[in-house]
């Protein structure tokens, strides 16, 4: 509002100075021209020095013309009951002969006054007052002023109003902010209309669902870990209090082979919880800002994983047909999610068996890793739900994992624009499947 008030208020200022200053300059010009005007016509009437005495004063004073003769000797020669005009040097130099013409203000009449050569040692001495010019001038000035003040009031409440109607979905941001800030509540902001700034405010409710969606899931992530590290604390816990309860003074001893047992268990879920917090730590960077991506040879990716897998899968083999493809990403995360593949694969496979893995491109710009066992594959009822955090079908709950490994997987295909599938593999086991966008290497 004051950055308009101003604005307007200078623009008007210059508007108002220019216009005064133009019409100031006019109305003395106008003046200065009808004196050397009527001078002029005056001195080829002469000789008027005998008749100017006899002019009516009335005459003089209705238009407003102070006359008169100014001899070489300093004589001023005037009509009878009218006013002289006045005199000085530069007047007298035209009696002389020495100027043809003067013309100046008199500042102690406030008059204009010129002087013209009218022959013999004489020079004809016309004077008329500003004061109808100075009255006209400050009639304007007055105008200027009170039209401009109007104007700038008049801008002064116009960017007010613009100020406030265009503030109030700032307004609202605002509040809103405080509002998240203060309580947490991620309620979307009520937008109306489609400039600027309600394009900002549907931004910011993009921005707020996304926070929202990203809190959901990280209660949930810390709901799940929360049951699931529940049973291999408790079972943990119980071995741990038999062995003490069993180095108590007068209490029945153990059997080495019972104590083999109780710490075999406590290895394996000390194993289990190793695990289980290493992949919610992979499952938890999914909100870490993304680190720079580089330039990935998927191949070479994909064989890292098989050699770390060949060093864990026993008498399980590899059959592996791979071709050149590169993408733009994290080769850790593409590395991991293809171990976590060739891991389930292992655990699901019988001994002996081979675990088929391709890399082919699919023609459309992108490429597909499969990963296929020789298990009892996937049921039907549990395809939708394998990629979920902590998801385990009832083949797999008696078996070692945490139940994020593919879980990771789809996060990692997803971070990369790509998608995971899930499918029966024609050898009958199940057939897992990343398609990652790229391009052939």
């Amino acid at each position: 509002m004051l950055l308009a008030a101003m604005c307007v208020a200078g623009a008007v200022a210059l508007v108002s100075l220019g216009a005064y200053l133009t019409v100031r300059g006019n109305l003395y010009q106008q003046v200065d021209d009808s004196l050397t005007e009527r001078a002029t016509a005056a001195v080829r009437s002469l000789p008027v020095q005998n008749r100017l005495r006899q002019i009516p004063a009335a005459v003089l004073v209705s238009s407003d013309i102070q006359i008169g003769v100014l001899t070489a000797d300093g004589d001023l020669i005037y009509p009878q009951d009218g006013t002289p005009p006045p005199t000085g040097p530069e007047e007298l130099a035209v009696a002389n002969g020495t100027a043809d013409s003067r013309l100046r203000t008199d500042q102690a009449t406030d008059t204009r006054v010129i002087a013209l050569r009218s022959g013999n040692g004489e020079a004809l001495v016309l004077a008329q007052s500003l004061a109808p010019t100075k009255r006209t001038l400050t009639e304007l000035s007055l105008v200027l002023f009170l039209f401009g003040g109007a104007g700038i009031v008049v801008a002064a409440a116009a960017g007010t109003a613009v100020a406030r109607t265009g503030l109030r979905p700032v307004e609202r941001l605002t509040s809103a902010t405080e509002r998240v800030a203060r309580t947490g509540d991620l309620r979307p902001i009520p937008v109306s209309g489609d400039d600027e700034l309600a394009r900002l405010t549907h931004s910011f409710n993009t921005m707020l669902g996304t926070v929202a969606e990203s809190q959901e899931r990280q209660r949930r992530l810390v709901a799940d870990a929360g049951h699931e590290l529940r049973t291999p604390l408790t079972s943990l816990r119980t071995n741990l209090e038999l062995l003490l309860a069993a180095s108590r003074q007068g209490a029945p001893e153990l059997t080495e082979l019972d104590r083999a047992e109780i710490e075999t268990d406590i290895r394996g879920q000390l194993d289990e919880l190793t695990q289980l917090i290493g992949d919610l730590v992979e499952l938890a960077r999914e909100d870490e800002p993304r680190t720079e991506a580089e330039r990935i040879d998927l191949v070479e990716v994909v064989e890292r994983a098989l050699d770390r897998a060949r060093r864990r899968a026993g008498e399980i083999r590899f059959d592996a047909e791979l071709e050149p493809w590169t993408l733009t990403g994290d080769p850790g995360t593409l590395e991991r999610a293809v171990l976590n593949l060739l891991d389930n694969a292992v655990k699901f496979s019988p001994p002996g068996s081979a675990v088929q893995v391709r890399l082919r491109p699919l023609g459309d710009g992108t490429a597909v890793v499969e990963v296929g066992d020789s298990g009892p594959g996937i049921a039907p009822e549990d395809l939708p739900n394998v990629f979920d955090r902590f998801y385990r079908s009832s083949e797999a709950r008696t078996l070692p994992g945490s139940g994020l490994g593919l879980a990771i997987v789809k996060q990692a295909a997803e971070r990369h624009g790509g998608a995971v599938y899930a499918g029966r593999a024609p050898e009958g086991g199940a057939l897992m499947t990343i398609r990652l966008p790229g391009v052939p290497g």
